[in-house]
């Protein structure tokens, strides 16, 4: 099989909330998401999905994703899609860097791979563990009593696991943490993600101040070893997310015992391919995971749906199903919300098909 076009779609993914706030005083209205489509000589097609998180969380923007694929796509030409290693190592020669960019292109590869031989990527990635997947939800950065009251919401729609976004004003954390805290329910899970936004201080402040709560913190500073030093002044769970950016910081987290979970995104660390990689050394070290992407919509929450169905229920910390955030919907078949639930198509593949009918003509093509 060899690849012999590949079309680039740009598509707007409003929030059904209206806007999405975490620290530094960022937030996203509307996200700005690229669709990949490879097509090949077989007559199969894989897509993919890049969405960064805006271009002030990680070293990534929406523009930039579609340059770099316009720099990598003529490279693709004639290369065989269901090798998706040797795309891996043909994408890194060919553009230094940039993981994200490459991350469509890998996903889509696993999609065709399944197509051509009959099997979802679930069952590629090392089988399918259970039904269903449970879901955390995110709560967007607002008030105290704004935040504990979105977690009663969710609670009513079956979500049992929560990801506050914290990384604000240490003082105001504190109260957020301890609203939330305070209607979560037996068997709940409560996350205080400071998405790199406290100092040192400030989050050892915060860690000492909910000491006694059931409360993980996840990534409270910039810097690893900032967040090495609050992990080792706190009893606090700790989760790594943005200082996890590849196998390399992995390794160096475990060795130092930094984390007790890590968050494992699609698009940071390149695709499924090293995704899935460093899923089963995080298995092999007894860390759990945060298996998602970045952002995206139906497309990358196909992925993410298989990428963690693939993995041992114990092993997954937390999972989410960026669709379900968007209001607007571009392929048929992508994983849809069930009570604080979903579960990966068991079609080939990634398991859904693109509907141009919103995604409307690609922004450019390149065929050979």
């Amino acid at each position: 099989m060899k690849i012999t076009a590949i079309n680039v779609y740009q598509v707007d993914l409003p929030l059904h909330e209206g806007r999405y706030a975490w620290s530094g005083g960022n937030s996203v209205d509307v996200f700005d998401s690229t669709v990949v489509e490879i097509e090949t000589d077989a007559g199969l097609t894989g897509v993919g999905e890049v969405c960064p998180l805006g271009p002030a969380y990680l070293p990534a923007y929406a523009a930039g994703a579609r340059a770099g694929l316009q720099q990598l796509a003529p490279g693709l030409l004639g290369m065989d899609p269901t090798r998706p290693m040797q795309i891996s190592h043909h994408l890194d020669a060919a553009l230094r860097g940039h993981p994200y960019v490459k991350s469509p292109i890998d996903m889509a590869c696993w999609d065709l791979l399944g197509k051509a031989t009959g099997q979802p990527v679930c069952h590629l990635l090392g089988g399918r563990y259970g039904e269903t997947i449970s879901l955390y939800r995110a709560i967007s950065q607002q008030s105290p009593e704004q935040m504990a009251e979105r977690c009663r919401e969710y609670q009513a729609q079956g979500y049992r696991r929560f990801q506050l976004k914290v990384g604000g004003d240490p003082d105001t954390d504190i109260d957020r943490i301890h609203a939330c805290a305070a209607v979560m329910r037996r068997g709940d899970t409560l996350v205080a993600d400071a998405n790199t936004g406290w100092s040192q201080y400030a989050a050892l402040r915060v860690a000492a101040a909910v000491a006694d709560l059931d409360v993980a913190i996840e990534q409270p500073c910039a810097d690893y070893r900032s967040c090495l030093q609050v992990r080792r002044a706190t009893a606090r769970p700790f989760v790594l997310d943005e200082s996890v950016d590849g196998m390399a910081w992995l390794l160096q987290a475990i060795n130092d015992g930094a984390m007790d979970a890590v968050n494992i995104k699609i698009a940071k660390v390149g695709g499924l391919t090293r995704a899935h990689r460093m899923r089963d050394v995080c298995m092999e070290s007894g860390i759990v995971m945060t298996l998602e992407d970045t952002w995206g919509g139906d497309v990358a929450t196909a992925a993410i749906a298989h990428l963690a169905h693939s993995t041992p229920e114990a092993a997954r910390f937390s999972v989410t199903d960026f669709n379900s955030y968007v209001t607007r919907a571009f392929a048929l078949g992508a994983p849809q919300r069930r009570g604080g639930e979903m579960a990966a198509s068991t079609a080939p593949g990634l398991g859904v098909s693109l509907d141009y009918s919103v995604l409307g003509a690609p922004i450019w093509r390149t065929a050979a």
